[in-house]
């Protein structure tokens, strides 16, 4: 393993390659998370209401979903994906973006995942270079990844990722990874606190819910991650990025929709996360 990491060290071509290729991997795989997870949610409501609801009744019987199963299938035609029709990107490339058997078009948003993934984990790698703040930064990257489009999808951010990026968060910080245990810890209950005050007010003036408590959970995560003081610009990005993209939207969609605020939270968190002391510097005029 020493060995392995000294040849990294050494190589930064072999490291660049090796982290684009597994994030590759990374991206495929989170495609099925952001499929699924919603799916999963669903069938343990479902179940949870009728143990409530008619606790004498027999459990629906219906297959558990989970990460790994059912086996992958074309939604049209039922058949199986071979393992070589998964290979990321290529295989979308040779199938020409469509089911090998019925031909059923693709969805381009599949290869375009594995793509982000891949370039946002080098994005990674060149701001921290081959040290441990790259490790957690590339699992922290592929968390935010999933959760943008979960809650793009769906309006929802799963407790199951958001509260783990929390803890792991609070966890490495105990170490001084990224900033001080103190710092990691007031940076969760900031980030936690600054959302929640705003959806009272909110809910108090106009006796409507503005935002979910996912919201809440992730803007903490990002807090127990980077401290206090990248919150405010967190915030601010987030808002700037909901912004642009809220009207450009609006612009094609040509209706109103509920607006879902995690992804531009997520967003703002991951600049903030490789650039935000550059980014405090310039805008405070520091040298």
């Amino acid at each position: 393993m020493q060995d392995l990491i000294e040849y990294f060290i050494s190589s930064p071509v072999a490291l660049y390659c090796a982290v684009g290729v597994f994030s590759l991997c990374i991206g495929s795989f989170l495609n099925v998370v952001i499929y699924r997870t919603p799916k999963m949610m669903e069938q343990e409501w479902r179940t949870d209401c009728q143990l409530f609801l008619h606790p004498d009744q027999p459990i629906i019987d219906e297959s558990k979903i989970t990460l790994n199963q059912p086996a992958s299938t074309c939604p049209k035609c039922q058949t199986p994906i071979r393992w070589y029709q998964n290979i990321p990107v290529i295989s979308w490339l040779v199938l020409r973006g469509k089911c090998g058997s019925c031909h059923n078009p693709i969805s381009i948003r599949y290869p375009f995942i594995e793509l982000l993934t891949a370039g946002c984990a080098l994005t990674v790698v060149s701001v921290f270079g081959p040290t441990v703040q790259m490790l957690f930064g590339l699992v922290f990257t592929y968390v935010l990844i999933a959760l943008t489009f979960i809650d793009f999808d769906t309006q929802l951010l799963p407790d199951r990722y958001t509260l783990p990026l929390a803890a792991l968060g609070l966890g490495i910080n105990s170490y001084a990874v990224y900033v001080s245990a103190s710092v990691a810890i007031w940076g969760y209950i900031i980030g936690f606190l600054c959302l929640w005050v705003v959806y009272c007010l909110f809910k108090l003036i106009t006796g409507k819910e503005g935002m979910g408590y996912g919201d809440f959970k992730l803007l903490a995560a990002l807090g127990a991650w980077m401290g206090p003081m990248m919150l405010p610009l967190i915030v601010l990005l987030s808002s700037m990025v909901g912004a642009i993209i809220g009207i450009i939207l609006l612009k094609i969609r040509k209706e109103n929709q509920p607006f879902a605020f995690g992804p531009y939270i997520a967003i703002a968190g991951w600049i903030a996360f490789l650039w935000g002391e550059q980014i405090m510097k310039i805008y405070l005029g520091q040298p």
